[in-house]
């Protein structure tokens, strides 16, 4: 499927075109990745409780200095902590443009459906969009320009 999806382009097909061809929620993993995450191959932590200031405050009750944070959130974020910040539209979906708030600068998404592309939608496209937020993150790049 991502041979055909990548050699048509199909995955490269912007978010306002797709909402148009696609319902429902398409997600392509052939068991690799859940395995590597059920393994502990990859390093995961809770998450933080809140945001103070520059730092985040993690459930030991440690806190850590923050330059930015992504939130790679799956294909059905639930982010309620963020709705205070007014970072979330009035259906609790991240206010962005191609990963980059609306609202806030130094915050960013991955993984929300249709984010760039079709190509959003898998482990292959997000790392693309990981490299767009990441630049925008390291030039400066204000909330949603």
């Amino acid at each position: 499927m991502h041979y055909w999806l990548q050699t048509l382009r199909l995955d490269l097909l912007p978010p306002s075109v797709l909402s148009r061809l696609v319902r429902g929620t398409l997600v392509f993993d052939t068991g690799v990745y859940a395995n590597a995450l059920e393994s502990g191959l990859l390093d995961q932590r809770p998450m933080f409780t809140r945001f103070d200031g520059d730092q985040v405050l993690w459930t030991d009750g440690t806190r850590e200095h923050i330059d930015s944070v992504i939130f790679a959130t799956g294909y059905r974020p639930n982010l309620p902590y963020l709705k205070d910040l007014g970072a979330l539209d009035a259906t609790g979906m991240p206010l962005h443009r191609r990963g980059i708030s609306l609202t806030h600068s130094g915050l960013t998404y991955l993984g929300v459906e249709f984010q760039r592309s079709f190509s959003s939608n898998t482990l292959r496209g997000v790392a693309r969009d990981a490299e767009y937020v990441v630049k925008a993150l390291a030039t400066g790049r204000p909330a949603g320009r």
